[in-house]
């Protein structure tokens, strides 16, 4: 499916950039670039195709000037990293507000321009968005500023690239079972007195009328999906994968 693609994948370490990246290489990519701030488990990847690992941040300008010749000729982005916050607007810090925006926000744009500048005409970039950009939810007010304007900016970038046949979508999960909740204070606290896969359980039933919360391997799929000629004529969209939340 994926036969002589050049790919890249950020948050690639773990949790849904992780699972994409191996879906990836299993489907045939031929080289993926994988971006991450966390260089030693980025550094123990190990997937069956040609793969350049490069420890970074995403938010920083400089480092995608670096990345430039790593990226030349592209056929798709997979735009993943992130981070996670909660609190009430009152109560929240601005440099914790700055940092979620810093990251899922300017990093999307720097990785989504760094990726239209390098990629030949074709392509498929793809970026994880959240459920939390659709529904308003009290304390997630950072969060999901980020992904509502991530979704707009997908779209804007749809109508741009479609000149060179690039298209440009994003999915948007509700709860996946990733290390990201673990920043989540309502489920840390959850998770340490009842354990981690209880705690997830009883946050799905709660939220989602599936009654569970995704797995990154599922979301990987469906990123793939929309990277393939199987969705060529999907672009500008938002995949809502939540299991009914937004309902």
């Amino acid at each position: 499916m994926f036969t002589d693609r050049h790919i890249l994948v950020t948050g690639a370490a773990s949790g849904i950039g992780l699972a994409t990246a191996t879906h990836l290489a299993e489907r045939g990519a031929t080289r993926l670039v994988l971006v991450d701030c966390d260089a030693a488990a980025l550094a123990r990847i190990a997937l069956p195709c040609t793969l350049d690992l490069l420890p970074g941040d995403v938010s920083d300008e400089a480092f995608w000037e670096g990345a430039a010749s790593f990226l030349a000729g592209l056929n798709g982005a997979v735009i993943n990293a992130g981070v996670a916050g909660a609190g009430p607007i009152a109560d929240l810090p601005f440099a914790q507000w700055r940092r979620i925006l810093s990251i899922n926000l300017d990093g999307a744009f720097l990785t989504l321009r760094a990726a239209l500048r390098a990629m030949a005409d074709g392509g498929a970039i793809v970026a994880t968005a959240s459920a939390a950009g659709i529904k308003p939810e009290a304390g997630v007010a950072a969060y999901g500023a980020s992904k509502a304007a991530l979704i707009h900016l997908v779209k804007v970038a749809a109508k741009e690239a479609a000149a060179r046949r690039i298209r440009v979508n994003a999915i948007a999960p509700a709860g996946v079972e990733t290390p990201v909740w673990d920043a989540v204070p309502m489920f840390a606290d959850r998770a340490a007195a009842i354990g981690r896969d209880a705690a997830f359980v009883e946050l799905a039933a709660l939220a989602t009328p599936l009654g569970r919360y995704a797995k990154a391997d599922e979301i990987a799929a469906q990123i793939a999906f929309l990277l393939s000629d199987a969705a060529a004529l999907v672009t500008g969209a938002c995949l809502v994968s939540d299991g009914g939340y937004t309902l």
